[in-house]
């Protein structure tokens, strides 16, 4: 049972950062052009994505006047080490308990 309830969690948790990198690579291609900021679905996506990307940008201010912001990059490789690290453990610790 206990094993069924990690797996469940990880199956969620590995949806969740899917769907959160997704949201940042649509992020990362609206920057490219000049959406509507008043748009209900760019408010949302800004909305979910600016916590991760601010807090990035605060600790690594990395754009150096440039213009070039790095922070979706590092969000995105952040993400998929939590994917490929956590995830996958508890995977594995959810087999072993089956």
């Amino acid at each position: 049972m206990l094993g069924n309830l990690i797996f469940a969690l990880a199956k969620v948790l590995d949806l969740a950062i899917s769907l959160y990198v997704i949201a940042i690579i649509i992020r990362a291609i609206l920057s490219w052009f000049n959406p509507n900021p008043n748009s209900p679905g760019v408010q949302f996506l800004y909305r979910i994505t600016d916590p991760v990307l601010e807090r990035i940008r605060r600790i690594l201010p990395l754009g150096g006047g440039v213009g070039l912001d790095l922070s979706p990059i590092i969000a995105i490789f952040g993400l998929l080490f939590i994917k490929y690290f956590l995830v996958a453990s508890l995977y594995d610790i959810s087999s072993s308990l089956k």
